[in-house]
């Protein structure tokens, strides 16, 4: 029986294979772009799993030519392949001198990861410490953010604030002068946090859990 993380890493090592991000799979199989998401891979609370359906996984795997057991094998594959990226702990995100001003880490010198395909821009991972956005993300899990997406509603995103505070959790509003945030982890607060006082948010666009 395949679990909620094969079917999802199967459905990750398969858009690296073709060459896309989710949201190019989704899209060359007639879905919507972000059917594989990350954020759609569980509830909004994320407590409770979110699986695709046996009609996108059929019409996706139509789409690449490829067989299900081929797409079983996947499954259990590690990402080894894909595009490297610079690797940063959570600590040293929130030290000042390491990012430029739009949020993408400065200098050379750091440790990288590969995650599958992504069109956009720049992007950089980041591993997850402490229990803040369990059980969403766990201490020790990598999130890919990307500095040049634009963030809506309902994105998992990380903020960093101006004072080096760095959060991890789900957009829920964001206007000229205020950003709010839901917590990824019920055990701690939701956060509204001034726009001034933002230094920079970034799009969560993949997780290796």
């Amino acid at each position: 029986m395949l679990t909620h993380k094969q079917i999802w890493r199967g459905l990750d090592v398969l858009a690296d294979r073709a060459g896309l991000s989710a949201s190019g799979l989704a899209r060359k199989a007639g879905l919507d772009a972000t059917a594989f998401n990350p954020s759609k891979r569980y509830a909004a609370n994320g407590t409770r799993l979110r699986w695709p359906s046996t009609e996108s996984l059929a019409k996706v795997l139509e789409a690449v030519e490829v067989s299900f057991e081929d797409f079983a094998a996947m499954t259990s594959e590690a990402l080894a392949s894909g595009r490297p990226v610079p690797l940063i702990g959570l600590a040293q995100a929130g030290s000042g001198g390491f990012f430029d001003d739009a949020g993408y880490p400065t200098g050379t010198g750091w440790d990288e990861v590969r995650f599958p395909g992504f069109d956009g821009g720049r992007a950089y991972a980041l591993e997850i410490s402490g229990d803040s956005m369990v059980p969403v993300f766990r201490d020790g899990d990598r999130i890919v953010v990307a500095p040049d997406e634009s963030v809506r509603r309902g994105d998992r995103v990380v903020v960093r604030t101006c004072e080096g505070e760095v959060l991890a959790k789900e957009l829920r509003r964001m206007t000229d002068t205020k950003i709010e945030l839901a917590s990824l982890n019920p055990e701690y607060p939701d956060r509204v946090l001034a726009r001034k006082d933002v230094d920079w948010i970034a799009r969560i666009v993949w997780a290796s859990q």
